[in-house]
């Protein structure tokens, strides 16, 4: 899929800037003017400027609980230490306390990605010098085992949403980088995860037309199943990758990733059939809600270019409603890759537009 690194590294930067959008390309110490021949510089990159940004905000410091035995009172006596004490003769008293701390979860996973970088990934000795000066000042933040984050349970507030983009990409590295081998030493991969490229993909591309497309509101919905009797217990969710929509008119698009973008069986090339069936079903329940009035609904699988010989490319008329399969090439300089994107927004809605 990757024919030239340089520029698809540079494209992977312009997708995390759009679907974070904390890591814009209009910041003075952005990375966009940089050129990469490694993705773990463009995470060391990334990291180096975003912390460097936090720290002239301040770290995040929250409460950390503390049980110590001290001389002097502190806080709350703990009476289970206090007592194990008193009956080895000590006059120490355990006490129970809490302290605003530097060294919490946010931080300890900033620290914990950045040294993951330095010690096991391949980062040019300008971006790790970059790298290593924004760490100096994480002297009193711990690390943390990588495999015990627990990153559904990671709570942001007005106090540390500034963290939230820094975090999304640790996320990305960590989990859509990380491996362990049989010894159980870590090493960082050359690339991406195929499923963690894939949620990035799509939510870039739901995050471009979001922010560029003007010819069109772009949304992630649930699609309502067309329930005859109104009973759904079990169904599955319909959950739509991208949604555009002007008017009586609606595009739903499904993005896919895939090492091969077609099924091949006997020799025969053929789209897979379980993603024409999803476009097909979630076309269906939502012209069943619009049924009402006028509307015109299709679909749209997106798959990302590979470098295979035959590539998905056709419309297709499938009971009243039209199902297209496109192929989006991220190997492209990043304005085409948006060009394309335009292209198929002007097809859908251009004449919506003009008759407005």
């Amino acid at each position: 899929m990757i024919k030239d690194k340089s520029i698809f590294i540079k494209n992977v930067y312009y997708m995390l800037s759009y679907a974070f959008q904390d890591l814009r390309p209009d910041r003075e110490d952005d990375v966009a003017g940089e050129d990469f021949e490694r993705i773990h510089d463009l995470f060391a990159s990334i990291l180096a400027k975003g912390i460097a940004r936090q720290l002239k905000q301040g770290l995040y410091r929250e409460y950390v609980n503390h049980v110590e035995d001290l001389s002097v009172l502190r806080g709350k006596v703990e009476m289970a230490g206090t007592i194990r004490n008193r009956l080895a003769r000590s006059c120490r008293v355990s006490c129970k306390y809490d302290e605003l701390s530097e060294d919490n979860l946010l931080n300890q996973i900033l620290k914990t990605t950045a040294m993951l970088l330095l010690r096991r990934g391949d980062v040019s000795t300008e971006h790790r010098d970059e790298l290593k000066k924004r760490i100096l000042f994480f002297a009193t933040v711990s690390e943390v085992e990588p495999a015990d984050i627990r990153w559904s349970s990671i709570r942001f507030t007005r106090n540390n949403q500034s963290y939230w983009m820094l975090l999304s990409v640790c996320q990305l590295v960590i989990d859509g980088m990380l491996l362990t081998d049989e010894r159980g030493e870590m090493r960082l991969m050359t690339y991406i995860k195929p499923q963690y490229m894939e949620r990035l993909y799509e939510k870039f591309i739901l995050e471009y037309y979001r922010k560029e497309c003007g010819l069109a509101q772009a949304s992630s919905p649930q699609i309502k199943w067309a329930l005859d009797d109104g009973i759904g217990t079990m169904l599955p969710t319909m959950q739509s990758d991208i949604v555009l929509s002007r008017g009586e008119t609606v595009l739903i698009i499904d993005a896919k990733y895939y090492t091969h973008t077609l099924q091949e069986n006997w020799d025969t090339h053929t789209i897979h059939s379980n993603d024409l069936y999803q476009i097909f079903t979630y076309v269906k329940n939502k012209e069943a809600e619009l049924a009402g009035g006028p509307h015109e609904v299709s679909g749209m699988l997106l798959y990302a270019k590979t470098d295979e010989e035959t590539q998905p490319d056709g419309v297709y008329q499938m009971s009243g409603n039209r199902i297209s399969v496109r192929t989006l090439d991220l190997n492209l300089p990043f304005e085409q890759i948006a060009a394309q994107l335009d292209a198929i927004a002007e097809q859908h809605f251009a004449k919506e537009a003009v008759a407005v």
